[in-house]
């Protein structure tokens, strides 16, 4: 008789999440979901011309009541936003209180929007059991001007201006701000401020931790005003206590401040508008910018005089001595606590951060060097701060609130109009809480296969939600962004579905088919939608436009096509092929269990051969996306009179039909008999009619493959792939072809368009040229990359084989390329013998300082040439995928 396994017992955090999923506690309630950015947002945006970074500027942002949500450094909030907490400096130089981070606009930055901060999220359970953060805090006076003037004089073809490179930490003048949060209970919240002093000499600094309630009631989403008020001070600390209609009531404890300081979270209308008659008009002393002017000017007389509020900071002004540090303790809490700080304070942090241990112990590879954990411990931090909460609800947001002023008549028609069934209140996996501030809906897609690591249950909740009928579009679109809704990202939902499924079931053993069933149903309405609205000529070709690769064309591939043209796309026609295979893989998941999915199994299998058909032969006089002589495939321009113009960039276009592959394991067969009768008459089918072979034979004893790519084009796009003098690059592969590193034209209806290799920032304005798809190395491509190559080798084994680089004369296999390709991305960020990672690109600090070697920071995309880190710096939502390339 055999004996089980015993399975380990579950962590203390893994305990929480199933008391989470159970519905018996709510640790959610509380988490990372304070914004870092609410200002030049599109929900906080009113103007005519949806001008969203003048509408509401970061000067405005002290000032100006919010009306969608919060922002705030290192801050937490309930899952509904009512009650805020974040942390406030002020170094007794600055011009204005740092409450929130700063940086440059769209309209500033030489290469767009960028946060001109330091800032790092050091851990995070994914209950928020355990969270650290960690803010770099300059002693002497914010380089503002200085940013904005430098950044605005450099053109597109010069760097970024970063702050270190203000010289504003030079001789290490600057506070380490450590910020821990440690949950005694679901709505039992300790956090513990530790400041060090890293500079040569005594400084001073006026810390806040600021407890706050969003503003509804200026808006009409509440009957009254939620207070906060002055409590029961007891030996060694003071207390406030909350009062909201919704939230429930809160007690804030905080060790015995210097002040307490109160005001309202409402708009200093003097101060942002001023008055129509030019006169000065009263003053308004309790209007949410008074700390800032209090702790400037140095007169505290209002604020402290006080009792209730808003808005409330206990304020501790220290002068602390060089190289040594200064700890605050609060608690956050319902009901009260007779000894918030005593014994059991520090001893709850310790046993939450062993636990915090614990489980990543757990889960991490026993294989993976401390080094490597370490790096992916900081992404997996970064993807769980990157919570969100966001709310915008298109009606209000198009129409107006009651009692403010009406709307400019330009809304109406204007920004994500036609989005009026929209109405988004959730927490959601954001790229990045600065600079995107807002779900991407591809984006949040990647994120989900690294947090089903951590939390399956959220991951499959949030792919759940953008399939709800308040998300997705009565006629299937799912929401791309708040900037457009309506543009169209790559359809990776399907994708990821099927990925967090897999990693669900190895982790529990049973798949959780219940959960693709739900998925499916709403999948196959975004399909339709693809199928009715990219399929312009009904030939199995799709467009899509700029599909997310911002400029990886010659011209925007969303707006007009030149010559009055039509764009057939190798990757809108590939991205379908995938979506149609993953499509299929769910199909035949589910139909083990429930045959009634065996017919639309074969749905999109005879769809996915009629895409591989066109893909590789659109017409008779041509041989379609497919260029025999460069080995490559390539977007195709079709002009009017039926000239067709092959757009022969070498790019993450022409790649991405690696994406496109499904192994169909032999014992399907067996298992859906009707599936595989239909699928072997269709093939026979095809073979009669002289289409093109996308399956040449299915025979019972031998798995099947489906791909775009046959055998000969595989070997030869690979051979490119991999050439170090084409796109594989020290970090990973380049988006686009080396090769084009002296430009490439193209000649349409009389005029020219071109584009060349630019390994780093992008020299374009298309799409705010913020971001660059003409060379860089984006993380969720090569990932993807890296899925294609494993599933192909599970394939062909042995059978096909690859010089890994090209021309290096050594073969290894499919599955060996993939893991030394992945061995490249994982390199960005590992230090070498002098401690120094790529991703910091030349910047040595990162190397040599104590205080920053050990800190990671996951940008937007990677040099094509020396890895170095660009775009925007904490995009640990896609590149976070990283950490599931750790010890995979």
């Amino acid at each position: 008789m055999k004996t089980q396994k015993k399975q380990p017992l579950p962590s203390p955090e893994q305990l929480r999440l199933q008391e989470q999923y159970a519905c018996q506690r709510d640790w959610l309630h509380w988490g990372p979901y304070l914004s870092e950015r609410q200002w030049g947002t599109v929900r906080e945006d009113y103007s005519p011309n949806g001008n969203a970074w003048e509408y509401f500027s970061h000067d405005h942002s002290r000032s100006r009541a919010y009306r969608w949500g919060e922002d705030g450094i290192a801050g937490i909030s309930d899952d509904k936003q009512r009650l805020c907490f974040a942390l406030a400096f002020w170094n007794g130089q600055d011009p204005i209180l740092k409450e929130r981070l700063f940086g440059l606009t769209g309209n500033e930055g030489n290469h767009g929007e960028d946060v001109k901060e330091l800032y790092y999220y050091l851990d995070s359970t994914p209950t928020h059991s355990y969270m650290k953060h960690l803010y770099k805090y300059p002693q002497r006076a914010f380089p503002y001007a200085d940013l904005v003037e430098t950044n605005s004089s450099r053109d597109r073809n010069q760097p970024e201006y970063e702050l270190l490179d203000t010289g504003i930490f030079d001789e290490n003048r600057y506070f380490d701000v450590f910020t821990e949060y440690g949950k005694a209970s679901d709505c039992d919240i300790l956090i513990r401020v530790t400041a060090h002093n890293r500079g040569l000499d005594a400084a001073p600094l006026y810390l806040l931790p600021t407890l706050w309630f969003r503003n509804g009631w200026s808006f009409g989403r509440l009957d009254r005003k939620p207070r906060i008020r002055r409590g029961t001070d007891g030996q060694d600390f003071g207390s406030v206590t909350t009062e909201h209609p919704e939230q429930g009531d809160y007690t804030l404890y905080f060790e015995t401040p210097d002040r307490v300081l109160f005001t309202e979270n409402e708009t200093n209308t003097q101060e942002v508008f001023g008055r129509s008659d030019g006169s000065e008009g009263e003053e308004q002393p309790f209007a949410k910018d008074a700390f800032h002017r209090t702790v400037i000017s140095g007169n505290f007389d209002d604020v402290t005089q006080r009792a209730e509020g808003s808005k409330v900071a206990p304020l501790y002004q220290v002068t602390i001595p060089a190289g040594e540090s200064m700890t605050i303790k609060l608690r956050l809490m319902r009901g009260t606590n007779s000894q918030p700080f005593g014994s059991g304070f520090d001893n709850l942090f310790a046993q939450r951060i062993a636990e915090a241990e614990q489980f990543y112990a757990d889960i991490q590879s026993p294989a993976a060097d401390a080094e490597t954990k370490q790096i992916q411990r900081q992404a997996f931090a970064g993807l769980l701060w990157s919570k969100q909460f966001y709310h915008i609800d298109m009606p209000q947001w198009l129409d107006g609130d009651p009692g403010q002023p009406a709307l400019p008549a330009e809304r109406k028609n204007g920004r994500n109009h036609q989005w009026r069934t929209l109405n988004n209140e959730d927490i959601i996996s954001m790229p990045d809480k600065w600079e995107y501030p807002w779900y991407a809906a591809w984006d949040l897609a990647f994120h989900c296969v690294p947090l089903a690591r951590l939390d399956p249950q959220f991951a499959k909740n949030q792919l759940i939600l953008f399939l709800r009928e308040w998300y997705m579009h009565p006629n299937g679109q799912l929401p791309a962004y708040e900037w457009a809704f309506g543009d169209v990202n790559p359809p990776v939902h399907a994708w990821s579905c099927l990925a967090v499924y897999k990693l669900d079931a190895e982790r529990t053993g049973v798949g959780d088919v219940d959960f693709l069933k739900r998925v499916f149903q709403k999948l196959l309405l975004n399909f339709t939608w693809w199928v009715n609205r990219k399929d312009a000529k009904g030939n199995n070709v799709f467009a899509g436009g700029f599909l997310g690769l911002d400029n990886i064309g010659v011209f925007d591939r969303s707006n007009q096509i030149p010559g009055g043209g039509l764009l057939e796309q190798a990757d809108g026609t590939s991205w379908m092929a995938m979506y149609c295979l993953n499509m299929l893989e769910m199909a035949l998941e589910i139909a083990k269990t429930d045959l009634t999915y065996e017919d639309v199994a074969t749905k999109f299998f005879e769809h996915f051969v009629y895409i591989a058909e066109s893909l590789n032969r659109m017409g008779e006089d041509w041989d379609g996306s497919w260029d025999e002589n460069e080995g490559f495939f390539y977007d195709i321009l079709e002009l009017p009179g039926g000239q067709y113009i092959p757009l022969k960039i070498r790019s993450l276009v022409g790649l991405s039909t690696l994406f496109a592959v499904l192994k169909i394991p032999k014992s399907i067969y067996a298992k859906l008999p009707d599936f595989t009768k239909r699928m072997r008459w269709f093939q026979q089918y095809q073979k009669q009619g002289k289409m093109y072979a996308v399956v040449d034979d299915i025979t019972e004893n031998e798995d099947l493959l489906l791909s775009l790519i046959p055998p000969a084009r595989l070997e030869r796009l690979l051979h490119a792939m991999l050439d170090e003098r084409e796109f594989l690059a020290p970090g990973g592969i380049r988006s686009i072809s080396k090769i084009h590193e002296h430009g490439y034209s193209v000649d349409i209806a009389g005029q020219e368009f071109g584009l060349r290799y630019e390994p780093g920032e992008s020299s374009s304005g298309l799409f705010g040229g913020n971001s660059n798809w003409r060379g860089p190395i984006w993380m969720p491509m090569n990932y993807l990359l890296i899925c294609a190559l494993r599933t192909y080798n599970s394939y062909y084994g042995d059978q096909v084989k690859v010089e890994f680089p090209t021309g290096s004369g050594h073969p290894i296999t499919l599955g060996e390329a993939a893991s030394m390709l992945a061995q490249r991305l994982v390199g960005i960020f590992q230090p070498d013998a002098n401690g120094h990672r790529p991703v910091n690109g030349q910047e040595s600090r990162y190397a040599t300082d104590p205080h920053f070697k050990d800190l990671v920071l996951f940008y937007e995309y990677f040099h094509g040439d020396n890895s170095q880190g660009v775009g925007a710096s904490h995009q640990t939502g896609w590149t976070g995928v990283v950490a599931d390339l750790i010890g995979s």
